[in-house]
């Protein structure tokens, strides 16, 4: 079953010592990627600089098995990077330079046409709050009917709530574009910390409520380190509590062992369990997208 992702691709540099790695990352690039490890026909669309490291990502993202068909390369912008940084809890801090990256321009490029129609045709396609983010008006435009499009034909749209307030005018314009995501979601990923940051609403129960009235029946709230209130209200715990090493990329995981259980037919507990224990694989390892263990 093919499954593609929408969102931005950006360079990451993460400290290590004294020293910084150059990788890569993304939220729903590092979702697809976990996808396409485990084996699953995943493509990712999104847009690219015309530059050799661009390039360089190219190679590596077909070398993890993803489809890069459908990635697009702007011909005068760059790809977006961030810089992350870890404290000794293993939690993040970021430094980002994205503003005209070449992701926010991928629906106006000529290929975007072909690239929708072939995304189109998915048994499930992924988005979150920040690939709206990035997006102009006319760009969130494209991907609300690309979702519409994929529903309409009986397949699966998946959404995860990833909130960033420094991509936000303000916090209306982000509720009003999750909103609108959410009515057109089948599944839904939201995580409890960015509800409190985006609506102030503390309550696991009263967010899965919310996500559910407007259309999203599958709605699996993430609870950090306690695990996830499931779309039946049942708290899914993870099998272990962890010291995490980096906890970027976690809900990223989460989403993708989620989704590609349930893609296999997976019953939701067990989908959240796969989904943990990946989660509880990348914490434990340097990077939003850690190399394969040997």
């Amino acid at each position: 079953m093919r499954i593609v992702l929408i969102g931005e691709a950006m360079l990451e540099l993460s400290q290590r010592g004294e020293h910084w790695h150059m990788g890569h990352g993304g939220d729903t690039l590092n979702t697809a990627l976990h996808l396409a490890r485990a084996g699953h026909d995943v493509g990712f669309l999104t847009a690219l600089g015309s530059d050799p490291l661009s390039a360089g990502l190219i190679d590596r993202w077909r070398a993890e098995g993803l489809d890069t068909a459908l990635v697009l390369h702007h011909p005068d912008r760059s790809t977006g990077l961030y810089a992350i940084s870890t404290d000794d809890r293993g939690e993040r801090s970021f430094a980002y330079w994205r503003d005209q990256s070449a992701a926010r321009a991928m629906f106006a490029l000529p290929d975007a046409a072909r690239a929708l129609d072939q995304a189109a045709q998915a048994d499930m396609i992924a988005f979150s709050l920040i690939t709206l983010a990035i997006l102009p008006p006319q760009g969130r435009e494209a991907l609300y009917a690309l979702a519409r499009s994929v529903r309409q034909r009986g397949g699966q749209v998946a959404f995860d709530g990833n909130y960033r307030a420094r991509l936000w005018a303000d916090g209306a314009e982000a509720l009003e574009e999750r909103d609108h995501a959410i009515a057109l979601a089948t599944l839904g990923l939201p995580t409890l910390d960015d509800e409190v940051l985006l609506s102030g609403e503390t309550d696991a129960d009263a967010v899965a409520a919310h996500w559910q009235a407007l259309g999203c029946s599958e709605t699996v709230v993430k609870l950090g380190e306690r695990g996830c209130r499931l779309a039946d209200g049942a708290i899914a715990a993870p099998p272990e509590i962890l010291d995490p090493v980096d906890t970027s990329g976690a809900g990223d995981a989460f989403n993708a062992g989620y989704l590609g259980a349930r893609m296999k037919g997976a019953t939701p507990v067990e989908a959240a369990q796969a989904g943990h224990v990946l989660a509880g694989w990348t914490v434990m390892r340097p990077g939003a997208i850690p190399d394969r263990d040997p």
